[in-house]
């Protein structure tokens, strides 16, 4: 059985890391390299690095930052900002990123995705959903974090599937920042309706938390706040899962 991952979700306003809540209050937590300086003496299983104002501003991710911190990575990056081209998709590889994130971009034209997989790989490309409830309390696709997108989630999964991209960040933006722990009826419905690994992010506050969200369906736990503000480890979250029956890799 594959081994469960646990994830730090590093967000950048361009070359600081920051942490949000909702995607919008914002708090500078400082400088990427030492943070990743800090997961990679942790040994985590992965990391995602996002840059949550590239394409609001119309700009790539800066490359250097890309670099610098795939230099101090010996664990798979996942890397995204901004993306909107192939050839964004080359520069962020060649600068030491494992996959790519896309959001802003699959939104614009999902057939990005279809192009992407055919000459990258179905395991370089990660689709980034954000999602919120609307005014009715039903979940919606947001761009931008604030404007509800006309692609339900069901229309997004089918392309998603069609386009075999390798995997989903579901990005939870209404408990984003809050650490109230995974809304489990949004993974659940998600996952239920892919074969695609699911990589879920938004609320986590305890390590029990990463253990529910495998339970309903992730195949692998994002986390932020709850690294960035508590004193749980990514390996006190695996400890958790591990006592729960969840595979996982401990070091």
């Amino acid at each position: 059985m594959l081994c469960k991952r646990v994830i730090p979700l590093v967000l950048l306003d361009g070359y600081s890391v920051l942490k949000t809540i909702e995607f919008n209050v914002r708090r500078n937590l400082g400088n990427p390299i030492t943070i990743a300086k800090i997961y990679n003496s942790r040994k985590v299983d992965e990391l995602i690095l996002l840059d949550i104002d590239a394409s609001k501003e119309k700009r790539g991710i800066d490359l250097q930052t890309v670099t610098a911190v795939a230099t101090e990575c010996f664990m798979p990056l996942t890397v995204g900002g901004g993306i909107r081209t192939c050839d964004d998709i080359s520069s962020i590889l060649e600068a030491g990123a494992d996959k790519v994130s896309i959001n802003s971009s699959f939104l614009e034209n999902p057939e990005f995705i279809n192009t992407a997989v055919q000459v990258f790989g179905s395991q370089c490309i990660v689709v980034s959903l954000d999602i919120k409830k609307d005014e009715k309390g039903e979940y919606q696709i947001f761009s931008h974090a604030g404007v509800k997108h006309e692609l339900s989630i069901i229309e997004a999964i089918d392309k998603i599937r069609e386009y075999k991209a390798g995997e989903i960040l579901l990005n939870d933006v209404d408990l984003d920042g809050k650490m109230t722990g995974y809304d489990i009826d949004l993974i659940k419905l998600v996952s239920s309706k892919i074969n695609i690994p699911v990589i879920v992010a938004g609320g986590a506050s305890k390590p029990e938390d990463f253990a529910e969200g495998i339970n309903a369906g992730g195949a692998a736990v994002a986390g932020a706040s709850i690294f960035h503000f508590t004193s749980f480890t990514p390996n006190d979250c695996k400890e958790s899962m591990n006592k729960a029956g969840i595979p996982v890799r401990i070091l």
